[in-house]
């Protein structure tokens, strides 16, 4: 697989990569191919800044504003609705099984959902 190059091809990558998601039960093959196709999106993302340096309920909001998933859709995570509301309009913490849970559900790293934290 070469690099994303252009917005085109950026937006085509992330429909195949919502698909994938949306399927469900993956092959191993497909967890591989979810992977590098992850990893190119990253590194397009990297080189372009096309994604704000966001983190915790903020990133969450967005990744379920950009995969057009309702609350409902992540209610096996949280337990209840009533838990993910309170979680989004931050009136509780995500708590670190919360955080693994959304990582794996969508295919990024458990760190994203932390602020990035300059070296001194």
């Amino acid at each position: 697989m070469s690099p994303i190059t252009s917005e085109e091809e950026f937006i085509a990558t992330q429909k195949v990569i919502n698909l994938l998601i949306y399927k469900g039960e993956l092959t191993p093959d497909e967890e591989d191919y979810l992977d590098v196709l992850g990893t190119l999106v990253y590194e397009y993302e990297e080189k372009h800044n096309t994604i704000p340096d966001i983190y915790g309920v903020e990133l969450l909001q967005t990744l379920i504003d950009e995969f057009g998933l309702y609350q409902k859709d992540l209610v096996p995570i949280f337990e209840t609705e009533s838990i993910l509301s309170e979680v989004l309009s931050k009136k509780r913490p995500l708590t670190v099984d919360h955080i693994h849970k959304l990582a794996e559900f969508f295919h990024i790293s458990p760190a994203a959902f932390f602020e990035a934290v300059p070296y001194i």
